[in-house]
């Protein structure tokens, strides 16, 4: 297998339009290039669906999250909680725009898409209380919102599908079944570099080694987390609870590609279900490019298709 011709060819018009910033460029500086190239190859928000920016008030901190609803769907709907990915430092609501309101289409449910602070401004630990604190706040607030207070998921993809991961763990430690299940698509979850897929995909495209690695330094550039705190490696300690059934994507073209059976391993050794989407011709971030490749759009359909089956299941 190859990677898609279509996601290639993207690549390389966006590299054209914006160089590579050079070696030392601030996150500010790699934050603004990154929305840039989002912005230039979005398409505009699928009609079927309506998004509404709300305000999460949390302790010290208010927070925004996006609400997709598709239009053709009645009644309350299920709710899943979504992180953007960015390697915690970029990205935000505008940049995963298109991607959250596929997931809301194809799901049928709403998606309520969380705005929490970035690394290396708010740097480790903040973005993980962000999420934890915004997927409590906006369980309880179900009702008032006009959601089901059914079968609740929490999701993301890349960094935010780390922080789905530990959002998902603590909101189960604090009222058990709370979440009942997670969405993630090509999860980062260790801080290494040298796994079979690292090695191979350490150049890109999509993502490379040493960016990963940069993220990592932005994410932990304050408080140094102790080896076995879940809130920044989610697999260093087992479960107190059996975790909450995980839909995830993994991408063969990915230096994360590894960390997704990972993942899946751990979760599964401790009790959790697991469902694997193996796409074999993508590469990281493919899910924010599907309107430059019919490819991606076919997985992201098929994961966001999935979890709204997920979402009704009565087991």
């Amino acid at each position: 297998m190859t990677i898609d011709a279509d996601l290639l060819r993207y690549y390389d018009a966006a590299q054209a339009a914006f160089p590579a910033l050079p070696p030392g460029a601030d996150a500010r500086t790699v934050r603004e290039r990154f929305s840039n190239v989002a912005k230039a190859y979005a398409r505009e928000r699928d009609e079927s669906v309506t998004a509404e920016n709300i305000e999460i008030a949390l302790e010290g901190r208010t927070l925004v999250a996006r609400v997709y609803k598709p239009k053709a769907a009645h009644g309350p709907l299920p709710l899943i909680v979504y992180f953007h990915g960015g390697g915690w430092v970029v990205g935000d609501l505008d940049t995963h725009d298109g991607l959250v309101a596929r997931l809301s289409r194809d799901s049928q449910c709403a998606v309520a898409s969380v705005d929490y602070r970035l690394a290396p401004e708010h740097p480790f630990p903040a973005p993980c209380d962000d999420a934890l604190d915004a997927l409590i706040w906006l369980a309880e607030h179900r009702s008032r919102l006009g959601f089901a207070t059914g079968r609740l998921a929490v999701g993301g993809d890349s960094a935010g599908a780390h922080l789905a991961v530990v959002a998902a763990r603590g909101a189960n430690e604090r009222v058990a079944g709370l979440v009942g299940l997670q969405l993630l698509l090509y999860p980062v979850m260790r801080r290494q570099f040298e796994s079979p897929s690292c090695v191979a995909n350490a150049n890109g495209p999509g993502l490379t080694n040493d960016e990963m690695k940069w993220y990592w330094t932005q994410f932990l550039s304050a408080e140094a987390p102790k080896e076995h705190d879940v809130r920044a490696f989610p697999l260093s300690e087992p479960f107190a609870r059996t975790p909450a059934p995980a839909l995830v994507v993994a991408a063969a073209y990915d230096p994360l590609y590894d960390d997704a059976f990972e993942l899946q391993r751990f979760l599964e050794a401790n009790g959790g279900r697991v469902e694997m989407i193996d796409a074999h011709d993508m590469t990281h971030g493919f899910a924010r490019m599907h309107s430059q490749s019919e490819a991606a759009l076919g997985w992201l359909r098929k994961f966001g298709a999935r979890a709204g089956e997920l979402m009704r299941d009565e087991r």
